[in-house]
């Protein structure tokens, strides 16, 4: 009779136990170091504890050479400081550090606005100070960046009309903590950003209350039809500080938030809204100023940057100029407005071999969706009778979620005449002063109010 050997961790060889343990997070690892003397001495071994500090804290071997330590005791280091955001803080860092990386060669100079992080005692007392909580993966931003210097521009991107502005700084913490919202319709509120021409903010809902979601972010929209004040309606930007920051930060690395004049702009690029009419191309990116919109009534405010360019390869007697617009503009219930127009935004340019024009309008509309599209009339240089049409490729605007208000007044009708205005408009005038009856936000920041 064959005699048995009995099968203990003691007689298994070490290549397969390490590859299994290289599966398991810390905790697991921590945990397998109490069953046994050899699982203790295994859990020790460094590669487990490089790879933990790679995927947690993002360090490198020279960061491991500068402190001198080996991996397990660096990951006890970390841990010790930042284990509560052990969960946000690989994301956040890596989204911070190619966010910098990405600015150092496109506009360095709002790298200088940065500041260093806090430390965990200055959050816990911002917490005593506002009676509220912070969200783990905010403090866990704050520890690496407190925000940034008030300054001009802002680190959480710009939009410039000819007589608008608005550029929003990201907040540090002592200045968000003074400006914590007790008020009601906006209660347990922290402000993320400030816009120092329009006084716009994106806030960030502390508790679940009044409507909104713990850790929701939003800027705040006021019922312009409601009696109470305290009615104020939401449009969201984000579910939580992680997926509203890194979101931001995947669209301007990967360029689809462009750099103009070293800021960075909002606009949305969608890459099928491109269209080619012989050597021309042209093509749409968009954006919504919440600042100019309003949910109640109605009436969204959308910019848009139109990019025309003529090939390099172009023949020179391909030479041509502008002379209109044609616009169909669709809402989101069919109905349907045509618009024409000399030049764009008062001009009439030349487009020859290379050449690139480009310019930025807005149109306004009262359903949550509307698509444009339309074409440009030239004629050639060398042959005034020889008019084509260039075709601008369909884009859409969708107005980006919104809550309305838990408290709106119940005599809203009583406050004015029913709200109509089915059509929306293109407002390539908009560089001569048309605007569609919109006034311009208050420096409290507040929606414009229709005239």
């Amino acid at each position: 009779m064959a005699t048995s050997i009995a099968l203990s961790l003691d007689n298994l060889p070490s290549d397969p136990l390490l590859l299994v343990l290289s599966f398991l997070d810390f905790r697991d690892l921590i945990s397998c170091s109490f069953v046994s003397r050899r699982l203790n001495e295994l859990t020790g071994h460094n590669p487990l504890w490089k790879r933990l500090c790679q995927k947690h804290w993002l360090l490198t071997e020279a960061d491991k050479s500068h402190r001198g330590l080996a991996w397990k005791e660096l990951f006890r280091e970390y841990y010790a400081d930042l284990g509560r955001y052990i969960d946000y803080y690989g994301t956040l860092k890596k989204a911070w550090d190619d966010l910098k990386n990405y600015l150092n060669q496109k506009c360095p100079r709002m790298i200088a606005s940065l500041k260093e992080g806090v430390r965990e005692e200055e959050l816990d007392t911002i917490e005593v100070q506002i009676g509220c909580k912070l969200p783990n993966d905010y403090r866990c931003s704050y520890r690496i960046h407190n925000g940034q210097k008030l300054v001009v521009p802002g680190l959480m991107g710009s939009m410039a009309l000819s007589n608008h502005y608005r550029s929003e700084d990201l907040l540090d913490i002592e200045t968000a903590a003074g400006g914590f919202q007790q008020r009601k319709g906006m209660r347990q509120c922290l402000p993320l950003t400030f816009c120092f021409h329009t006084g716009l903010s994106q806030y960030m809902a502390l508790e679940s209350t009044e409507g909104r979601t713990r850790s929701e972010i939003f800027y705040q929209c006021p019922d312009q039809l409601a009696q109470d004040p305290s009615a104020i309606d939401m449009f969201i930007t984000g579910p939580n500080f992680t997926e509203w920051f890194t979101s931001f930060v995947d669209n301007v690395v990967t360029g689809e938030y462009p750099i103009i004049r070293d800021q960075i702009f909002r606009y949305v690029h969608d890459k099928r809204c491109v269209a080619t009419t012989g050597d021309i191309t042209v093509s749409v990116s968009t954006s919504f100023l919440p600042e100019l919109s309003s949910v109640h009534p109605p009436h969204f405010f959308f910019t848009y940057r139109i990019r025309i360019e003529m090939a390099k390869s172009a023949l020179p007697e391909n030479a041509c100029q502008l002379d209109s617009r044609y616009w169909k503009i669709t809402n989101a219930n069919g109905n349907v407005e045509e618009v024409r127009g000399p030049g764009v935004v008062g001009e009439f340019p030349v487009m020859t071999p290379g050449k690139v024009h480009e310019y930025a309008s807005c149109t306004t509309f009262s359903t949550t969706s509307e698509f444009m599209e339309g074409h440009y009339t030239f004629h050639r240089l060398n042959n005034k009778e020889e008019v084509f049409d260039v075709s601008i490729p369909r884009f859409h605007m969708v107005c980006p979620p919104f809550r309305e208000s838990m408290v709106r007044s119940s005599s809203v009708s009583e406050v004015s005449a029913p709200y109509n205005d089915e059509n929306s408009s293109d407002t390539d005038d908009y560089e001569r002063g048309e605007m569609r009856g919109m006034n311009m936000a208050d420096p409290g920041g507040r929606c414009p109010r229709l005239v």
